[in-house]
């Protein structure tokens, strides 16, 4: 059966599970209902940056814009070169990158030509210096190329009235050096992404305050706030909401008029004080509870209004595995990516046993190193507690164990996902 495309849709859906849901059910399941931003706006090409554009890039003129020299070497007509012995021609001239030769080349003549310069009228080919001799005004040529040889036609990157960039597609240092390059200074691009989040908890509390018994410091709106910077949303960043329905309903009242996706860490368990199941039940729709992995089984999605809606495990590495597995790819798809790189995976030789129950995909913190050999080595970070934010600022990568996946002995190969670029 296909994914549905709204919350309500679930009902027609033979293997939902709301309180189970497996990991790539999930990812199916939210990336089905998510409607992304349409406001566009201009922006000069370096304000670009990180955004997404609005529309197709048209590029307005041929790249190149001229037949040219793809080596430094000699301009001549292939018709003029012989295969059984040397070819010696006439220089008359050189050709230099943004000076072009102002003649025609004819026949026996040949112009020594530099690297991007224009291919004189008349030649077709260019011999690189390598394989010709030059004495004063002659050069020969003692190995003779294909026709067309080194050289780049007019148009074969790019066409003029042809799309350069595609709608939809993310603006990286590449494309901003291609639109320069086009002469194009200002591109349309969706609006920024906004996100609002907090952290639920009576147990909580902001830095600079001191700690009471039983209270901890608030890490988690801090990793958010660098995850969702990162990622190139704006951020609300809505504090510690206390633990009272009063005070999470209007955290989400707020937080839906105000924002695309709300993001909350903790109180999406089955504890008596977690009251935002209760309150979604009456404000929202909620597509699922659960996740069939570990760290982060008491993960949440679904709509507020027109907010998508985010509830996240309050363990801080729960946090973090939850946004990079599930959070990250909606985000892109609501700012309006329309294709979208998933995590790069690899193989490693685990240089250690790893614990494991069949019946949910884990996470593991690994810490990638290279073998003399070349190989790829992976060893877990130590004790895998979803509480031990230290783990992530060590880990090099996730370990991905699969559901089916049980107890592995050192020396098994697994995938991993490396967390270059993401934490």
């Amino acid at each position: 059966m296909p994914a549905p495309k709204t919350v309500s849709d679930l009902s027609c859906a033979d293997d939902y599970d709301p309180n189970s849901m497996p990991v790539s059910k999930a990812r199916e399941y939210i990336r089905a209902v998510l409607d992304p931003v349409t406001t566009v706006e201009r922006l000069h090409i370096r304000d670009a940056l990180g955004r997404v554009l609005g529309s197709d890039v048209i590029s307005p003129v041929n790249v190149p814009g001229h037949d040219n020299s793809a080596m430094d070497g000699y301009a001549v007509r292939f018709a003029d070169l012989t295969s059984d012995r040397e070819t010696t021609l006439k220089l008359i001239g050189t050709a230099f990158a943004g000076k072009p030769f102002g003649g025609p080349v004819s026949q026996g003549e040949a112009v020594r030509i530099m690297t991007g310069a224009v291919l004189p009228q008349g030649a077709d080919t260019v011999i690189m210096q390598e394989r010709a001799s030059a004495t004063g005004d002659s050069v020969s040529v003692t190995a003779v190329p294909q026709e067309g040889t080194n050289t780049r036609k007019a148009g074969e990157d790019l066409r003029k009235g042809e799309p350069a960039l595609n709608k939809g597609q993310l603006v990286r240092p590449a494309e901003l050096g291609l639109m320069a390059s086009l002469g194009i200074g200002e591109v349309p691009v969706y609006r920024r992404l906004r996100v609002a989040f907090f952290s639920t908890g009576d147990e909580l509390v902001n830095i600079g305050q001191p700690l009471g018994p039983g209270q901890i410091y608030d890490s988690n709106r801090y990793t958010l706030y660098g995850m969702l910077t990162r990622a190139g949303c704006d951020v609300l960043d809505m504090g510690v909401i206390r633990d009272t329905p009063e005070a999470i309903e209007k955290a989400f009242a707020e937080a839906s008029e105000a924002a695309d996706v709300i993001i909350t860490s903790g109180g999406v368990s089955v504890g008596e004080a977690d009251f935002v199941k209760q309150i979604l039940a009456r404000l929202g729709d909620v597509l699922f509870w659960k996740i069939a992995m570990k760290p982060g089984r008491p993960m949440a999605y679904g709509k507020i209004g027109r907010a998508h809606f985010f509830g996240l495990p309050g363990n801080p590495v729960a946090v973090m595995v939850t946004f990079y597995q599930f959070v990250r790819d909606a985000l892109a798809v609501l700012q309006g990516q329309e294709t979208i790189k998933p995590l790069p995976t690899m193989k490693a030789r685990c240089t250690a046993p790893i614990k494991k129950a069949p019946g949910r995909t884990e996470f593991q913190r690994g810490i990638l190193s290279r073998a003399g050999d070349g190989e790829w080595t992976v060893r877990p970070t130590g004790d895998q507690g979803s509480g031990i934010l230290s783990s992530m600022s060590q880990a090099h990568c996730f370990i991905v164990l699969p559901t089916e996946t049980g107890r592995l002995d050192a020396g098994a190969i697994v995938e991993v996902q490396p967390l270059e670029g993401l934490v």
